[in-house]
């Protein structure tokens, strides 16, 4: 018994910390109202060393991932095909979710919009790709305000390391260590978050008031609804797409470890190794299996590109703005696909998502707390979905690569 309540601290101990933060807030903001403002800077101090760490951190997760990529083309055809199912999975999750965000609209804060809202520059299509995606000087990459570019340049960093072989290996070397500097500098300030997250609820609580309660259950039973039956509805489809009836009961009949797995750790990692028992299970070949599912724990996250739609879709209510706007839309879409592939590969990458949706929408730093707090909050469903997903995308890669007779040929 004590050995069971140690496993689940261990695995749910900093999102209980972070619960138990923004519940001491919550109480402190409606007890103390406005009074509560004098909190604010302890969660200010918070973000901005979440900020300043945010730059250095991304560039040596990226570029030294990417550096250490060995090249090899016997799967080049194998690993075209999965990253394709990846990609096309988390995109159907995204556009799944907006069509929920647009039927049952999250309520919108309008008395809180004066206090909040930033202008945001209109743009041509043109000059909001352009700035996006470069910017005119260096020092500009520095700016977490130029995050797009500063991961472009982070990629052909590590392209370039790459490929200059023996003579790059002392710059490699200092990608991997400054790697895992960042890493645990990360893990240093992620230690005061349940503190930070705290005060900035009880400031939002307090300033804003109770109507937040409105778009925090909202936002949530949306995620948890829809969330519920994309597991159910979509993975049988996929498993279904992928090799008729006897593919779903395959599926299901495998899937229950890995998916009780995933939410007793809260880790897609910790699920690997349920996940490669399973595919094999499924028939998926070897070679396959052991491709996509590795890849797909940092890589493949249908679970946090819902939750990214709706982080997204609440502080524009909050801010009370149309979300359903055709541009913030395409916007909204295109950026969850990059999110929830490039999270995966930084640790601690949800936060690091969250302040690309602030910086990429020119969102205020207010509502910076909103969407770390419902990312915490859906963090176990996020996971069972990212999680299980890898084994059902592993059979859509077989169907692609082996023939839709696949599953037949193995039994």
């Amino acid at each position: 018994m004590n050995e069971q309540s140690s496993g689940f601290l261990k695995n749910y101990g900093s999102i209980l910390k972070l619960l138990i933060g923004i519940i001491a807030g919550t109480v402190l903001g409606l007890v103390l109202g406005k009074k509560v403002e004098v909190l604010k800077p302890l969660g200010d101090i918070f973000l901005n060393l979440l900020f300043t760490a945010v730059i250095p951190l991304i560039f040596f997760a990226i570029s030294s991932s990417v550096a250490n990529m060995e090249r090899d083309k016997k799967m080049g055809k194998v690993m075209f095909i999965t990253l394709l199912v990846f990609i096309g999975t988390v995109f159907i999750s995204a556009v799944l979710t907006v069509f929920a965000v647009w039927l049952f609209p999250l309520p919108q804060n309008i008395e809180t919009t004066a206090k909040v809202v930033e202008e945001m520059k209109t743009q041509s299509w043109g000059e909001q790709a352009t700035s996006l995606l470069t910017v005119n000087e260096f020092y500009e990459l520095l700016s977490r305000k130029s995050m797009l570019a500063f991961i472009i340049f982070s990629l052909l960093i590590g392209f370039a390391t790459s490929r200059s072989g023996e003579t790059g290996e002392p710059f490699k070397k200092f990608l991997i260590a400054g790697d895992e500097v960042m890493k645990q500098l990360l893990i240093l300030i992620m230690k005061i978050a349940p503190i930070g997250l705290g005060a900035y609820f009880a400031y939002q609580i307090g300033v804003f008031g109770p109507q937040l309660f409105g778009t925090y259950g909202h936002s949530m039973a949306i995620y948890y609804g829809l969330s519920l039956f994309y597991f159910i509805v979509f993975y049988s489809l996929f498993a279904f797409f992928a090799a008729g009836i006897p593919g779903v009961k395959i599926y299901w009949k495998n899937n229950i470890i890995p998916s009780f797995t995933a939410l007793s750790t809260c880790s897609s990692i910790a699920t690997i190794p349920a996940n490669l028992t399973a595919a094999r299970a499924m028939k998926v070949p070897d070679h396959i299996a052991n491709l996509a599912i590795p890849l797909g724990a940092p890589l493949h996250k249908d679970g946090s590109s819902i939750s990214a739609i709706i982080k997204i879709a609440a502080v524009f209510a909050i801010m009370g703005k149309d979300f359903m706007d055709p541009e913030t839309i395409i916007l909204a879409l295109g950026l969850t696909v990059i999110l929830s592939t490039v999270e995966g590969g930084i640790p601690n990458g949800g936060y690091i998502a969250e302040i690309m949706i602030m910086t990429v929408y020119n969102f205020p730093v207010e509502m910076l707390p909103v969407v770390m707090i419902i990312g915490t909050l859906v963090d176990p469903m996020a996971t069972l979905l990212n999680a299980t997903g890898d084994t059902v995308s592993a059979m859509l890669v077989t169907r692609f690569s082996e023939g839709k007779n696949w599953l037949k040929n193995a039994i």
